[in-house]
């Protein structure tokens, strides 16, 4: 989740909104990558979800990061709920999940080295209190009466929301976590394209990354679950967003798009003002019933941005947010995946020529697909597997053109960060299907032994 945004002066005028966004755009040698992960914490003796404070908690984790990692606090109401070093942060998810939103880097080579660092100083704090941590796409047994809500003002008013919005919001908000990239456009007509490849092959993501199997304690029948939980969240803020696909799309249709969808809240002193289900149209006349008579700040409305939630999110820039979370190989290849695919205009050319003639319907279908079934399954006669398969080779090839060398120049390209996918292209297997194959064969439906094999 996102933290609050800073630095925006007063909105006069509606052009603001879309230039807000413009003002993404960069020439090809200022894009840079920006990589997230989240990942669950729990209790090694007992194997429950690490609470906010105590001995083993988040907190613990983030002081031991802050004392001897040098990282620096950000607290919120006296709570310390994050940290900032050399342009990335360290954040608290609303079950406790730990996030590092890493910095713009120029490589994915860059990139992997920064997940890596960050795993080992984790690490280094948690074996000391007694915590462990693991990448999966859901909670594999904890309810959510075990997932405490983690002491940050938005959260609070979103977890009331959400119960009222769909069926599935609060399990969002607890027991699931992903892997996202950021990547950069240059201009308005590279954003559109970029934003349509990846709306399109968000699905193809989701079934290469998929990594949810179980839920509860036992398998829950699709091999994502936190895809399916986003399908059952809220649809005024989630989903395909077929009008990527319009021909008037670009940065203005996105602002009136984010303009219909219901606020959740206004940051003000350190404060979160709840304007749950109120309109960003009503703040912009001074008429938001929250705050009477303001008018809201380009801060406002950044902070408004954050709380959409569709496959692929626009701000400055992109967010790629179809993929579970997962072990430290798939870390690497979500960024690597989609660089590949974005960053080469050959590759994304040939993208969005993959992609270009499918229906609004075949690509939600592709959604519903690719959660339950991951790379076995066929939509409209098209394999997600072929597809995926594709689609794989297209990023191999952007990395190739690409051409970013790494350790000292002895490796030509990032091309290698592929490999993981490559062998489930190649398999058909993804990270669910192993999981449930130890499930069914070795670990005679154990569930528990998922913690010391599949743990950072």
């Amino acid at each position: 989740m996102s933290i609050p945004q800073s630095g925006g002066g007063p909105i006069e005028r509606h052009e603001q909104l879309a230039e807000y966004l413009a003002s993404g755009c960069k020439p090809k040698d200022q894009w840079r990558i920006g990589t997230e992960h989240e990942k669950f914490g729990y209790c090694k003796d007992t194997l429950l979800p690490i609470p906010y404070e105590g001995k083993r908690s988040v907190k613990a984790v983030l002081e031991g990061l802050r004392d001897k990692h040098g990282w620096s606090p950000v607290e919120e109401g006296g709570n310390l709920i994050g940290l900032t070093k050399n342009g990335a942060n360290v954040s608290l998810e609303p079950g406790g999940q730990l996030e590092l939103s890493g910095a713009p880097l120029e490589t994915i080579h860059q990139t992997c080295d920064e997940v890596n660092e960050h795993l080992a100083e984790v690490k280094d704090i948690a074996d000391k209190v007694g915590v462990g941590f693991i990448g999966l796409g859901a909670a594999p047994v904890w309810t959510h009466e075990q997932m405490p809500l983690m002491p940050k003002g938005r959260y609070k008013l979103m977890d009331g929301y959400m119960q009222t919005v769909g069926t599935a919001g609060t399990t969002m908000m607890r027991r699931t976590c992903t892997v996202q990239v950021n990547l950069d456009f240059a201009t308005e007509a590279d954003m559109v394209q970029k934003m349509r490849v990846a709306i399109a092959l968000q699905p193809i993501a989701n079934a290469l990354f998929a990594n949810s199997p179980f839920f509860e304690g036992k398998p829950n029948g699709v091999r994502s679950y936190r895809a399916w939980v986003w399908r059952h969240l809220d649809e005024a803020r989630t989903g395909m967003i077929p009008f990527v696909f319009d021909e008037e799309f670009g940065f203005e249709r996105w602002v009136q798009y984010v303009l219909d969808v219901p606020m959740y809240f206004v940051y003000r002193d350190g404060k979160y003002i709840n304007a749950l289900g109120q309109s960003f149209r009503d703040f912009l006349k001074g008429q938001l019933p929250a705050l009477p008579g303001e008018t809201p700040t380009l801060s406002d409305w950044a902070d408004h941005l954050t709380t959409v939630f569709p496959e692929a999110r626009l701000k400055k820039f992109i967010e790629m947010r179809g993929a579970d979370g997962g072990p430290w190989r798939r870390l690497c290849a979500l960024p690597a995946f989609w660089v590949g695919l974005m960053y080469d205009q050959s590759s994304l050319d040939a993208a969005w020529d993959l992609v270009k003639g499918w229906s609004a319907e075949t690509r939600e279908q592709m959604r519903v697909t690719a959660g339950e079934q991951a790379l076995a399954g066929v939509v409209d006669g098209i394999s997600l597997h072929e597809i995926a398969r594709e689609a794989v080779a297209i990023s191999e090839a952007g990395l190739k053109a690409r051409a970013k060398p790494g350790a000292g120049g002895l490796v030509p390209d990032e091309t290698h960060f592929l490999s993981a996918l490559k062998e489930s292209v190649e398999t058909g297997k993804v990270p669910a299907d192993e999981l449930l194959d130890h499930y069914n064969g070795d670990w005679n439906g154990d569930i528990s032994r998922i913690y010391p094999e599949y743990s950072y």
